[in-house]
């Protein structure tokens, strides 16, 4: 009898602090990522990805080695060659926020028509080149198997850094590894970190 009323008032307790005190009980959603002007950055929405040039001459933005918006090499150019992107989220959310430290999708926005095989998306991926030495990130990716991540840079809150989330189906999921430029101008795993904002497409 003694056990029912303790685990009565137990129960009683926690929800007068559960309504109390919802954040005691629920997780907060982790930050929304911010575009330029301070606005939420938006599921689906278009957006240039801006970087700082490092003799601060010009702005420079990620676009596409070639002609081609499928099966091209993702590199860091100037700002008039940008391409737009757009994010989803590999779990969708409920209020189409993309949030710090989540997993997403990256794909150049454009039509699907314009890649030359069947299956072979504007998605980003990583790819490994034998003329780079090493793993760079292209085009051509699948839906939820090609993850990627942005994470405030803790040098200055006003950039973000981009990371590669490598997955390894079904059991082994590795660490996620920060993106930066390699001497081609590439984007590459493991060189970075590049400090990139958003820019929306209007």
């Amino acid at each position: 009898m003694k056990i029912t009323k303790v685990l009565g008032l137990s129960f009683i307790l926690f929800a007068f602090i559960g309504t109390s005190f919802p954040e005691a009980v629920h997780a907060k959603d982790p930050a929304a990522v911010l575009d330029v002007f301070g606005h939420e950055v938006q599921a689906g929405a278009r957006y240039l990805i801006v970087a700082p040039s490092t003799d601060n001459t010009a702005t420079l933005a990620v676009t596409i080695n070639g002609q081609v918006l499928c099966n091209s090499d993702v590199i860091l150019s100037t700002l008039n060659e940008s391409l737009p992107i757009t994010f989803s989220p590999v779990i969708k959310s409920t209020d189409g926020v993309i949030r710090e430290g989540t997993h997403l999708n990256v794909n150049f926005a454009g039509p699907s028509a314009m890649c030359p095989m069947v299956g072979v998306t504007p998605m980003w991926k990583i790819r490994f080149s034998t003329s780079a030495k090493g793993f760079i990130v292209t085009t051509g990716g699948v839906d939820t198997l090609n993850r990627f991540k942005i994470t405030k840079y803790e040098g200055d809150n006003s950039f973000y850094q981009l990371s590669f989330c490598p997955i390894s189906e079904p059991f082994c999921e590795c660490s996620c590894v920060l993106l930066g430029v390699n001497g081609d101008k590439n984007l590459v795993p493991g060189a970075g970190p590049l400090l990139v904002m958003f820019e929306p497409d209007e």
